[in-house]
């Protein structure tokens, strides 16, 4: 089998030499630069590809680039320079110019065209040269972009000439970030670097933070002042939004606390229920979820885009009709037991927790975010992610809609009616047997929905409910039992704190220091930030 390999591998060296025979016999002063790559150490193989980045032909690009990916390699036979790709032992080969096939290879033939970081800078900075003035805009700001990074001040002269014919704004301006790093590492006239260093504090990041911090070092007496003058407005500047970016984390905590926090204000405000199953159905609101996209995944996949939209009325129905259930078999009779009721629920959590366990198996489960909800962007100097922009606009929409059913419905006027008066309410004929169930159904309900949206930023598994529980209940307790506006204040008022709290005292520190301050809170206004007269009251 050796010698069969063997041959095939002459054959196809051969047959190579063959199809490179015809471009070897042209004169072509770039194939002759190509062929010098891989002579020499690796400080004649800079100067090669200085001389490439210098011809200015666009194929010397995806020479380069394969030379930096480390797939330009040589045939150990002829010493000819290839591009080579694949795994294993026989690899596909193409002419690096050209681009054309020249088929499989056994590995053992080739020797590959070494580089070092050194060399990967080089070749970072003549890709950018020659992709400058390439006809796309996204290539000339990913070619700027490049050389910004490599801030190489032999790249200057053609950088002022790219930017006198850019007329595309955003390309332009990385153009000249790109030239005042650049100009800092050169022997540029003092105002020239006083006006870079003004460019590099208008980006304002952590990249003109670093280029600047690293011309420090080197500077003049007369360039120092300037450069910390920079230094020291990029770090106010990269504090101010690291201050903004801590504010929209604790929004974005503060709706997931809000969303899981809104039903049990409901359960716990108007019928004075402790319900430690809370968790458990935000979890099945999570594994309805799962359960769609399973179904969606393996019978519908073109429709996994609205599987979201398919699974929040079905997780609204399903675990409103679990809380429906657990109303009416378990808490009807444990009214006015809190202590019971508290035992009752949490038996009863551990119930569910154990029949998703046998159903789904204790690991987690796989719940994809969809395409509108996958990915970031940046907005000025915040960095957003879609899915949890998408959670917080939606906790917003759920308290909109919640609010309007209890100020504009006839069964919010009724569970206002039992929150503040239950013997009134009855005896004015309204059944509020009838109303306990449907408020404990509609708590159970956003619960639901509430495990829907959690489902996009937290592991789906049994134990899902139990990470929220506790934070829900400070988070009821903080704004006031019962009313949603306190609810809503509470969640992002704690969502804040504790991201403001995280980076100093870690996270763990963080939720005890948040639970001490609720607790000396409590000791001074026990009703909460917004109070709220209910049936506890007249009692």
């Amino acid at each position: 089998m050796s010698v069969i390999r063997l041959a095939i591998s002459m054959i196809a060296t051969l047959l190579l030499l063959a199809a490179t025979a015809p471009s070897m016999a042209q004169t072509d002063p770039l194939q002759t630069l190509v062929q010098a790559l891989p002579k020499g150490g690796y400080a004649e193989r800079e100067k090669v590809i200085l001389d490439l980045a210098g011809t200015g032909d666009p194929r010397v690009a995806d020479v380069l680039g394969a030379l930096g990916k480390g797939d330009l390699y040589t045939l150990k036979d002829s010493g000819t320079v290839i591009v080579a790709t694949g795994r294993g032992n026989s690899l596909e080969t193409a002419d690096p110019l050209t681009g054309k096939a020249l088929g499989a290879v056994d590995k053992s033939g080739l020797d590959k065209i070494r580089v070092n970081n050194r060399l990967r800078r080089a070749i970072d900075s003549a890709v950018g040269q020659l992709t400058l003035m390439g006809k796309d805009p996204a290539t000339r700001l990913a070619a700027a972009q490049s050389m910004l990074k490599t801030a190489d001040p032999a790249a200057i002269g053609m950088l002022d000439t790219a930017i006198a014919q850019e007329d595309d704004a955003r390309v332009k301006t990385a153009m000249e970030q790109a030239r005042a790093a650049a100009l800092l590492k050169s022997d540029a006239a003092l105002e020239n670097k006083i006006a870079a260093i003004d460019t590099l504090i208008a980006k304002g990041d952590r990249e003109a933070l670093a280029f600047l911090t690293g011309a420090r070092s080197g500077a003049s007496a007369d360039l120092l002042p300037a450069i910390e003058s920079g230094i020291r407005s990029i770090e106010d500047k990269l504090a101010f939004w690291s201050a903004l970016q801590n504010v929209w984390y604790g929004l974005s905590l503060g709706s997931v606390l809000l969303l899981a926090a809104i039903g049990l204000a409901i359960t716990f405000g108007v019928m004075g229920v402790i319900n430690m199953a809370h968790g458990e159905i935000v979890m099945l609101g999570a594994y309805t979820t799962f359960v769609v996209q399973e179904v969606i995944r393996n019978h519908f996949p073109g429709l996994f885009d609205y599987s979201l939209a398919i699974a929040l009325p079905l997780a609204f129905l399903v675990t409103g009709a679990v809380g429906v259930a657990i109303e009416r078999g378990i808490i009807r009779w444990l009214y006015g037991r809190p202590l019971e009721t508290l035992l009752a629920t949490w038996g009863l959590s551990l119930i569910l927790q154990q029949t998703v366990r046998t159903i789904f198996g204790p690991n987690n489960r796989e719940v994809g975010n969809p395409s509108w909800m996958s990915g970031a962007f940046d907005l000025w100097g915040l960095s957003i992610t879609w899915n949890r922009l998408w959670i917080v606009i939606f906790a917003m929409i759920v308290f909109a809609v919640l609010l309007a059913v209890l100020n504009r419905t006839p069964l919010g006027l009724q569970m206002r009616a039992v929150t503040q008066n239950r013997r009134m309410a009855s005896s004015m004929g309204i059944r509020t047997p009838w109303v306990d169930a449907l408020t404990f159904g509609l708590g159970s309900g956003i619960a639901g929905i509430a495990g829907v949206a959690l489902s996009q930023i937290d592991n789906v598994s049994p134990n899902l409910g139990q990470s929220y529980i506790i934070d829900s209940f400070m988070v009821v307790v903080f704004g006031g039992v019962g009313n949603l506006w306190g609810t809503l204040v509470g969640a992002l008022t704690l969502g804040i704190a504790n991201k403001f709290l995280e980076p100093y005292a870690g996270a763990v520190l963080g939720k005890i220091l948040i639970l001490v301050f609720i607790i000396l809170f409590i000791q001074r206004r026990p009703r909460g930030l917004f109070a709220l007269k209910g049936r506890a009251v007249d009692a």
